[in-house]
């Protein structure tokens, strides 16, 4: 294990479950009962929401328990694997440990959300342009996106080839059972 790794995981994850659970609070204070806040010709809006469900409120009429085993503990069970990646892997890049690390803290936090507020999490910024709006959205999920965004644009999951395993073209490879058929 690299300590200094340890150390970007645990910070970038404790700096994202930290700022979206007192963002989160802020918003419970401030917003809750409350009309929406309208910023920038209705760009942005800071609207209060508690979800049942998981994005866009998927799977919010689920009967309780399975709602409790789909968004709690199967994402928990997925976190603490995700988690176990960040900390063995020991090939991943610092962008890549950068990136995963904001998904499992943004992960990490809204589970924290679910078990601290019966199932719920609180969600409570908005954007769009006119009727085009994204869902309510909190900073665990902004978290979450930018990492998706920077493992999409910078993972460099593509040019990664195991050692031992150099890839050729596939016209290159031989078929069993072919050898020989193409010189005839």
């Amino acid at each position: 294990m690299n300590n200094k790794r340890i150390l970007w995981i645990a910070g970038i994850s404790l700096f994202v479950v930290a700022f979206d659970q007192i963002t989160k609070t802020i918003a419970q204070e401030t917003l809750r009962g409350r009309m929406a806040k309208i910023y920038w010709n209705d760009f942005f809006r800071f609207q209060y929401a508690e979800n049942n469900g998981g994005m866009l409120g998927f799977g919010s009429g689920l009967p309780d328990e399975i709602r409790f085993i789909g968004l709690t503990i199967l994402p928990s069970l997925l976190l603490v694997a995700l988690l176990a990646y960040l900390i063995f892997n020991r090939h991943l890049t610092m962008l890549q440990t950068v990136a995963l690390s904001a998904i499992f803290g943004g992960g990490l936090s809204n589970i924290l959300d679910r078990i601290l507020n019966s199932g719920l999490v609180v969600d409570f910024m908005n954007m769009g342009i006119g009727s085009v709006r994204t869902g309510i959205f909190n900073v665990a999920d902004v978290a979450i996106m930018c990492g998706l965004g920077l493992m999409l644009l910078f993972g460099g999951w593509r040019d990664a080839v195991p050692s031992g395993d150099e890839s050729t073209d596939s016209a290159d490879k031989a078929v069993p059972g072919e050898a020989g058929k193409n010189s005839q």
